[in-house]
């Protein structure tokens, strides 16, 4: 049976690159690099990157802000949910750790999650960052 997809794929139109952290870290003690995607916006600060598993990526980006006041300052932050279409990550059992570059801006992955069919494919991914 074949079940439609709750996130089209032609309202994805924000481009991104997602970086994944694999479980573990490497010997110099780096997170594994699990996934990778896009080479949307080198720059001096954030590096290229150098082996690609996936092509450039498009999402449907929600974006929302909210005002933390403290005694000595006030805090806006700025957090985003991203839709993708299907399975990025397909080699990838957990979204847990990495971050996405939007708009030339690097933001923290916080929470990632695959949606699944009644069958276990996955419908949609999301990715809620910080």
């Amino acid at each position: 049976m074949k079940f439609p997809s709750l996130v089209k794929k032609q309202f994805c139109k924000t481009p991104v690159e997602v970086t994944i952290y694999g479980e573990g870290i490497t010997e110099d003690g780096s997170p594994v690099v699990a996934f990778r995607c896009g080479e949307i916006y080198p720059s001096d600060t954030l590096l290229p990157n150098t082996n690609l598993f996936a092509g450039n990526a498009h999402c449907n980006m929600q974006s929302k802000a909210k005002t933390i006041y403290t005694k000595e300052q006030k805090i806006v932050q700025v957090s985003a949910v991203l839709l993708f279409d299907g399975d990025i990550a397909p080699d990838t059992p957990t979204l847990s750790a990495g971050f996405v570059v939007l708009d030339g801006v690097k933001r923290n992955i916080v929470q990632g999650i695959k949606h699944r069919n009644p069958d276990g494919t996955v419908n949609y991914t999301e990715l809620d960052v910080i």
